[in-house]
């Protein structure tokens, strides 16, 4: 009881200066006290409701980015400055996807994010990557993290041919292929082509290698999607019919006993042969030439199928796009982009469980034999 008393008395010289003296000074020092600068108590409350109030004011915009990022869709599209890879990405941003245009040259890249802003799409950004190179994959991943915590869509569009054409004149060029159809134009080509180990090396890299990288890299962001999709833009020369050697073809096809080191040695395996003029006794594929691209996409192919294995939540699949008219073949295809990009968008947009380790022809689902 005598506590009792203590306190209300206690209560009352707070409130009315009692305690403090007489006079300016006590009236003063009450104040002060009413305060909290002679007050522990009302300074610790004054504090945790400082803390409470920035708590609660980072909660809020934690929840409301939150909420923003899971609203949006996140694609990344490599090799996205030109050809199949930028009309990708303007088909996705113009259906509001944000989108992240990936390429190796800066220039190239913030120009052709400059001309789909120009033709109202805002929403997609450029950030700079090399495929081949893990510390620039890394980047990549770090950035999408920290902008979005997620990514819903990884369209593995950047490839190389792995050769050298000679064209002295390119007017000349244009007008001998013009009255050729597809087959034809390709097979003129690779008449003009060289393929020397270092353009097949710097293929094996850019077409295998960096798919798998870049994939690697953005998976733990892909799982983090409530529906992760993978593309891979793949080549009808990736199927294994190309190959001389069954016992490759069948290990190749086997995805169940198949492992992505196995993937690595067989790369290193064929630059090898490859160097040493040994691909037809070891089953390459050799007729037709395009050696390097063929066994790259193929190795592409087997990884897509491999991942898609490993982590079911996702949709994993290969694209060909068709013989599309772009940089790669010197514009001597016979689809224009529009058609070229029809098949990855497919797959970009598939719907949550659908079909997974599939491989599409242009449009329509075929094998990878």
């Amino acid at each position: 009881m005598e506590e009792l008393v203590g306190l209300e008395q206690g209560f009352r010289e707070r409130r009315t200066g009692a305690g403090h003296g007489t006079g300016e000074e006590g009236g003063r020092r009450a104040r002060d006290d009413r305060r909290g600068l002679f007050n522990p108590e009302a300074n610790l409350r004054a504090a945790l409701k400082r803390q409470l109030q920035t708590w609660l004011h980072y909660k809020n915009l934690y929840w409301k980015k939150l909420y923003t990022v899971n609203r949006i869709r996140v694609a990344v599209v490599t090799g996205g400055n030109r050809g199949i890879g930028l009309e990708v990405c303007k088909q996705l941003a113009s259906k509001g996807v944000t989108v992240v245009l990936t390429a190796r040259d800066e220039k190239r890249g913030a120009e052709a994010v400059k001309n789909l802003a120009s033709q109202g799409l805002s929403n997609v950004l450029f950030h700079q990557l090399e495929v081949g190179d893990l510390s620039s994959a890394v980047r990549l991943a770090d950035f999408i993290r920290e902008q979005y915590g997620k990514l819903d869509i990884l369209v593995n569009n950047a490839g190389i041919v792995g050769t050298t054409t000679e064209i002295s004149d390119p007017e000349s060029f244009k007008q001998e292929l013009a009255d050729m159809d597809g087959m034809e134009k390709l097979e003129w080509i690779r008449k003009h082509t060289t393929e020397p180990y270092d353009k097949a090396k710097e293929c094996l890299i850019t077409n295998y290698h960096g798919t798998k990288i870049v994939t690697e890299a953005l998976l733990p962001l892909l799982q983090f999607s409530s529906h992760g999709r993978v593309v891979n833009v793949s080549s009808h020369f990736g199927l294994l019919r190309f190959f001389s050697g069954e016992e490759l073809k069948k290990e190749l096809n086997n995805i169940d006993s198949l492992s992505v080191q196995r993937l690595d040695e067989l790369s290193e395996f064929f630059l090898k042969d490859f160097k040493n003029g040994q691909l037809e006794p070891h089953g390459w594929p050799t007729e037709g030439g395009y050696p390097a691209y063929k066994v790259s996409k193929a190795l592409a192919n087997a990884y897509s199928r491999i991942i898609a294995n490993k982590h079911p939540e996702l949709c994993v699949n290969c694209v060909h796009p068709g013989y599309v008219s772009t940089d790669i073949n010197f514009h001597t295809g016979d689809l224009m982009v529009e058609e070229g990009a029809r098949g990855a968008l497919i797959l970009a947009f598939i719907p949550k469980g659908g079909m997974t380790g599939a491989y599409l022809n242009c449009t329509e689902v075929a094998s990878f034999v």
